[in-house]
């Protein structure tokens, strides 16, 4: 069944949460956003910078903007916010499908903050308790932004099953500038059937 056949079938939404440094994820999720009413996009709020708080405060409104079942798609820094509003809010979440987590236990690429100005704006430590709801963490074992050990040890903290994609980079461009087949049929047997908390 189609994604978005789906979202009208089950009667849920869909917030992505993109990150830091991943436009062209920001991007794909605006386009599908404006496809289908029931798929939302939160703000990364630039103009705050790296300021956690102000970024949990704007996955919470966009997340209680939202009526009735929700769930979370996230990519690159936005699994670790996810993960810090989890810690926060009220507003329950069926599902989460958590793409390349990015990994803070060693430097990050050019263009991205540097892991002391992640620690000042409160990103650190990240949250590695159970996730208050069903995850999936989608990773690859040659992302340049995340050791998969690393992540896996993340994953199992969060209590979420880990997918192994194998060599699939860090799912940026041009993966998320097409559909993709298998987010797809992740997020769809999250929705049917969410996999139970560890």
């Amino acid at each position: 069944m189609p994604i978005f056949d789906l979202l009208d079938h089950v009667q849920t939404s869909v917030l992505f949460v993109p990150g830091l440094g991943a436009d062209a994820a920001a991007q794909r999720a605006a386009q599908l956003a404006r496809e289908h009413p029931r798929v939302h996009t939160v703000a990364m709020l630039p103009g705050c910078g790296l300021d956690l708080q102000a970024q949990i405060e704007s996955v919470e409104r966009a997340a209680r903007q939202i009526d009735g079942p929700l769930h979370l798609v996230t990519h690159d820094t936005g699994a670790l916010l996810a993960a810090h509003w989890a810690q926060h809010t009220r507003r329950p979440v069926v599902g989460a499908l958590l793409a390349a987590p990015v990994d803070f236990d060693r430097p990050l690429p050019p263009g991205y903050p540097s892991l002391a100005q992640f620690r000042a704006a409160g990103w650190l430590p990240v949250p590695r308790g159970p996730l208050p709801f069903p995850s999936i963490v989608a990773a690859s074992r040659d992302d340049p932004l995340a050791g998969f050990l690393r992540v896996a040890r993340l994953a199992a903290g969060w209590g979420s099953r880990l997918l192994d994609l194998g060599n699939a980079g860090h799912l940026e461009p041009p993966a998320w500038n097409r559909p993709w087949p298998r987010g797809e049929e992740l997020l769809a047997a999250l929705m049917l059937s969410p996999p139970q908390p560890a």
